[in-house]
């Protein structure tokens, strides 16, 4: 381990939460804006398609890259058994995301590398705020009736007050899609301006679940209503549709995130979540948001990844650029 030259990522040490930008206002609605997209998807998955022949980064520059992964990490835990005991697991985890051995080998022990956020149902938010408790690791809760967005409006909107009372910091919010669906892009508009509202400080990440929507102009469509209403990041899933996060995806709502600030001079974050568990794909979202949006894209207060088993992989090539070696997966826990 000691004949591994050291690496210089561009590792932030300032706390993942802290914004240096502005937050969007959002804009009164305006439908002729949102009628007029057009997505072409043939262009777009070619386009994606010839992403990994275009972009590659090997060694220490890969081990960067990744390190840089891991700080934008929403880690997360939504499973019907979860526990406290779980929870304050994936917390320490959250805490030391690498094991430090690995850190010291590449030089990069002097960092304070954590992940993004971790994320959680409402049930388990103050359990994860006293585990963070003396860190700058924000807790993000899942709300507005997840995963379908079905409940009644106003114990949505009850569901969100609950969760900031509760000390959550970030709130991901779901759409109903079946509003997007139907062309109902005032309706849309309309909920994701109360659930800004009812968020408060809190920041708002608009789930649109872009595998239920159908076509990629849907996903502009809607990417764009939200972002109208005052959306801080806008995500592809929830993880629990058939379909989740994709480069297509990914590709069409970044553009919409860049059409934004283009028109409002305010940046929006994005959040691909959902299926993404293996390094390489941390490696091609980083690199759709190099390409489409620039460098301040590949910080935490713009780019977040949703993921649980992610990480795991993350420490295995890690450990592979450190040793040689892959690693079996239990070297690696998440707790």
């Amino acid at each position: 381990m000691s004949n591994v030259q050291p690496i210089t990522p561009r590792v932030r040490e300032a706390a993942p939460s802290d914004r240096g930008h502005a937050r969007n206002p959002g804009l009164a609605f305006d439908a002729d804006a949102i009628d007029s997209l057009k997505i072409n998807r043939s262009a777009a998955e070619r386009r994606v398609a010839t992403l990994p022949g275009r972009r590659t980064v090997k060694k220490e520059w890969q081990a960067a890259w990744l390190l840089k992964a891991v700080q934008c990490i929403d880690l997360t835990t939504l499973s019907g058994d979860d526990t406290p005991g779980r929870v304050h697991r994936l917390c320490a985890k959250a805490q030391r995301p690498v094991r430090e051995d690995l850190l010291e080998a590449m030089g990069v022990g002097n960092l304070e590398i954590t992940t993004g956020a971790v994320c959680v149902y409402h049930n388990m938010v103050e359990t994860a705020v006293k585990a963070l408790e003396g860190t700058h690791i924000p807790v993000a809760a899942v709300s507005t009736g997840f995963p379908a967005g079905l409940s009644p409006l106003p114990l949505r909107i009850k569901e969100i007050e609950y969760s900031v009372a509760a000390g959550a910091k970030e709130i991901d919010i779901v759409i109903d899609r079946g509003l997007i669906l139907g062309g109902h892009y005032r309706a849309v508009y309309d909920e994701m301006k109360a659930f800004r509202e009812a968020c408060g400080p809190a920041h708002v990440k608009a789930i649109i679940g872009a595998g239920d929507l159908g076509t990629l102009t849907n996903v502009a469509k809607a990417s764009m209503a939200c972002m109208m209403a005052g959306a801080d990041f806008i995500k592809t899933s929830t993880g629990k549709e058939p379909v989740n996060a994709t480069l297509p995806f990914a590709l069409v709502m970044c553009r919409m995130i860049r059409a934004w600030h283009e028109m409002t001079g305010y940046r929006i974050g994005f959040k691909p979540a959902g299926g993404i568990s293996q390094a390489k794909d941390a490696l091609n979202y980083q690199f759709v948001m190099k390409e489409e949006l620039g460098r301040p894209w590949l910080e935490p207060d713009l780019f977040r990844l949703g993921a649980s088993s992610l990480l795991t992989d993350i420490e295995r090539q890690l450990e592979h650029f450190v040793s040689g070696r892959y690693s079996a997966a239990h070297r690696h826990p998440m707790g």
